[in-house]
């Protein structure tokens, strides 16, 4: 590209506009105890309790060795229970009831930063939501 080509990038937006939000929602998941690729997790094992490592690794689009470390930080904080943790077996991830108070809280206040953005930028919440209906 040339000096004077275009100037908007598309792609540098999405990910300014995302960078900014994703900010604001690990400051309101911080004092639930959780980040928000934690919330990710949460959300995907309590959805299918049971999953693998392999398949939470692939919804959440990181490694299994980091969706292995995550998970075992959301155990330690008696999130989600793996109910045959052991060398060589299949995981069976759960959800605690903790962990589902924390889930619900954190969900909670995803509503609410939700509305908070349809507020700020009711264009931008209107073309994530038709660019999420083109995907989903």
């Amino acid at each position: 590209m040339t000096q004077d080509g275009p100037r908007f990038s598309p792609v540098i937006a999405l990910l300014a506009v995302s960078a900014m939000w994703e900010e604001q929602l690990a400051s309101i998941l911080k004092d639930l105890g959780i980040s928000t690729r934690k919330f990710g997790l949460l959300g995907h094992i309590y959805a299918e309790p049971g999953i693998s490592f392999s398949e939470l690794a692939r919804r959440s689009h990181i490694t299994v060795q980091s969706a292995h470390t995550a998970v075992r930080t959301l155990v330690d904080d008696g999130l989600v229970q793996d109910a045959t943790a052991h060398a060589g077996a299949a995981s069976d991830l759960h959800v605690t009831a903790k962990g589902a108070r924390v889930l619900q809280d954190a969900r909670e206040r995803l509503f609410e930063l939700d509305d908070v953005l349809a507020q700020r930028l009711p264009k931008v919440a209107d073309s994530l939501d038709g660019i999420r209906a083109g995907i989903v």
